[in-house]
């Protein structure tokens, strides 16, 4: 992992940077295990604001639901859990989103939070300058995308807001 404090500076810009966009939507990647949570909760801190632990308020919410009726609602009750949080959403522990079951796609309900207010949150997974992935190959809830509408702050330092400037 790269530093902390450098890490919370590029989030920052990141914001800044994301503020003109369509999409408000901030990325922190990295792998399981990195400490994309404890920067997060340093950020939320500075922003005045908490993280919101997604798999606990969504799964606590879909329990009482028959199949069928989670993959409805999914993102109308994201939306009420969301609604809880300041002008910037912090969020974290996505990983219920990629439920195979629910059959949504997270970064898009993501990007839809993202068009009303600044969205930041922790993504399992790795970058480069034009593929976003989730998980590893062969895991079931395995996610590849190729062109992503959100600035991206990695665990090891990489950050699409440095990599556009580079180009």
């Amino acid at each position: 992992m790269s530093d902390p404090i450098l890490i919370k500076k590029y989030i920052f810009n990141s914001l800044k940077t994301a503020e003109g966009l369509y999409h408000r939507l901030v990325l922190l990647v990295g792998e399981a295990g990195t400490g994309k949570t404890r920067v997060l909760v340093d950020v939320a801190d500075e922003l005045g604001t908490t993280v919101i632990n997604v798999n606990l308020k969504l799964a606590g919410e879909l329990l009482e639901l028959t199949a069928k009726q989670r993959l409805l609602r999914v993102p109308t009750i994201l939306e009420q859990i969301t609604q809880e949080g300041k002008s910037t959403l912090v969020l974290d522990n996505l990983e219920i989103l990629f439920d195979k079951n629910l059959k949504q796609d997270p970064l898009r309900l993501l990007q839809g939070f993202s068009r009303n207010r600044m969205v930041l949150t922790s993504w399992n997974g790795t970058f480069t300058g034009s593929r976003l992935l989730y998980a590893e190959p062969g895991h079931t809830e395995y996610c590849s995308y190729d062109s992503v509408d959100a600035l991206m702050v990695g665990m090891d330092g990489k950050t699409t807001v440095d990599l556009a400037k580079e180009q």
